[in-house]
């Protein structure tokens, strides 16, 4: 007697499609509905906000974003070179406290007499050597970004405090000033230097060879090693770029501020958001520079229609945090779909 042999069916075309179709869907709603999201928010905030879109109001988010926006693009960098993993991929954690090091040092340097070079030039070195640390720590002795920069961020905070004595440093310069101002539409200064400094960053970042080889080693690290392409250096040279933008977001802070402050930290959490969320605004759920920035629009109108309906605070934190819990659940899920 023979027995009945069933066999099982060979995948098809249609098969192996189906995965990658229902992931790409998955994408889109994801992409699609966050733009969504951002216009109902807009709209809903126009309908119950007074002012809300008005073009003084406007002008003044873009102001309050340069600051997080810069910082933000630096982080961008690091998570493009480094992986978007927040745990064993890339993170600089130290980046909003590298801002308030960074500004101190301008304002003790301006409160000293020196000029605003001068004190331009230190706070951007101030920055690159604490992104030069972290590239010496994670780079080339092996210590995961995400206790790496944890460890330079208390060590970054520990010296503001030394330098300033946990004080308030002020500095008023003509150069200040100019930056603070706004133009005759009430459009302030800050906001033409986060779009000229996106837009720099996305020429980069997007359009040159380096951008390329970043996006390599952060997607397909043994790929992009068996093609020659130095990881080290250049996943080094994203934590040295994030150290300059900490520096020269620092040097905005001094002129927004009207000097240095205490509790830079705080700052940490929005930019987090912002770099992360920015990789929703991107067609593969990857982080983009131009994404990073309608993010960092979003969290900023977020953040002004709860000032103007004059919400508590702490509820801006807890949905700050709630976009990081989805965003990352969202993009873990499918990723894991995807393999």
């Amino acid at each position: 007697m023979s027995a009945d042999v069933q066999y099982a069916p060979l995948p098809t075309a249609s098969s192996k499609s189906a995965p990658q179709s229902s992931g790409k869907a998955a994408v889109a709603f994801l992409r699609f509905g966050s733009l969504l999201a951002f216009a109902a928010i807009l709209a809903a905030f126009s309908l119950t906000a007074p002012y809300f879109l008005s073009v003084g109001n406007i002008g003044n988010v873009l102001g309050q974003s340069a600051l997080s926006g810069v910082l933000a693009i630096g982080l961008t960098v690091v998570l493009i070179a480094g992986g978007s993993n927040v745990v064993t991929g890339g993170i600089d954690l130290s980046i909003a406290a590298n801002m308030g090091l960074s500004a101190a040092v301008y304002a003790t340097l301006i409160k000293l007499g020196y000029g605003d070079l001068t004190a331009a030039a230190a706070a951007l070195l101030t920055g690159l050597a604490i992104g030069a640390v972290n590239a010496a720590a994670v780079v080339f002795v092996g210590i995961v970004p995400l206790l790496a920069t944890l460890a330079v961020m208390n060590i970054v905070a520990g010296l503001e405090l030394v330098l300033t004595e946990n004080t308030v440093v002020p500095a008023s310069t003509d150069f200040l000033t100019a930056i603070s101002a706004s133009d005759s539409f009430g459009i302030p200064v800050l906001a033409y230097v986060l779009i000229g400094f996106t837009a720099g960053a996305t020429a980069i970042v997007q359009y040159t060879p380096i951008g390329l080889r970043l996006y390599a080693i952060g997607e397909f690290p043994d790929a992009a090693r068996a093609a020659g392409l130095p990881l080290k250096h250049l996943l080094a040279g994203a934590f040295i770029a994030s150290g300059f933008c900490g520096g020269f977001a620092g040097i905005l802070s001094v002129s927004y501020l009207s000097g240095s402050t205490t509790g830079s930290g705080e700052a940490l959490l929005p930019v987090v958001v912002i770099a992360l969320l920015g990789s929703v605004f991107s067609r593969r759920l990857v982080p983009t520079i131009p994404g990073t920035l309608i993010s960092a629009l979003f969290v900023g109108f977020l953040t002004n229609g709860f000032q103007l309906l004059n919400l508590p605070s702490t509820l801006v934190s807890g949905v700050e945090g709630l976009l990081i819990l989805i965003v990352v659940s969202a993009t873990t899920l499918l990723r894991k779909r995807e393999i």
